[in-house]
């Protein structure tokens, strides 16, 4: 199986871009807002797709795991991904620590902060306002401490 991990802060254009390179290659994403358990929940997400989404699917076994219901905070339906070929994984964390060693390429998409804000209140609406600084604070954590920009096979920057 080959894994796709596309990365970086929130609003620099990794959900397009998931969608666009599924939508040529024909293969599911797995998107890590399913996988975080609340806007706490950034390093809890990436554990997740490590162990629950990449490790059986490296091992040819299908991958179950709950995802996260943003409305009501709890973790909601269980979702299920055959093993494929082919995977795009795309979210904050998509390529860190051990979730990184499992994908053959690496992306690292980034943009201006302000333009990444206002990308992501506009996807997110006024829900995500209060939760910017807080999430962005656990970016800077857990890239910082991965490297997980310099670990990158390809850097692109919008806005």
């Amino acid at each position: 199986m080959v894994v796709v991990a596309l990365d970086g802060p929130s609003g620099a254009g990794k959900t397009t871009l998931a969608d666009a390179v599924a939508s040529d290659l024909g293969c599911p994403v797995v998107r890590l807002e399913d996988l975080y358990p609340g806007w706490d929940g950034l390093a809890e997400g990436v554990r997740l797709l490590h162990e629950r989404v990449l490790e059986p699917l490296s091992r040819g076994e299908v991958a179950r795991y709950r995802a996260w219901d943003w409305l009501a905070s709890a973790w909601g339906q269980e979702r299920t991904v055959a093993p494929v070929p082919l995977l795009v994984v795309e979210g904050c964390g998509a390529s860190a620590g051990p979730a990184g060693e499992l994908a053959a390429v690496r992306v690292w998409l980034d943009a201006p902060s302000d333009v990444r804000r206002q990308r992501g209140l506009a996807r997110d609406g006024e829900t995500y306002a209060p939760w910017w600084e807080s999430w962005a604070a656990q970016e800077r954590a857990l890239f910082d401490a991965d490297g997980t920009r310099a670990r990158a096979d390809l850097v692109l920057r919008s806005g």
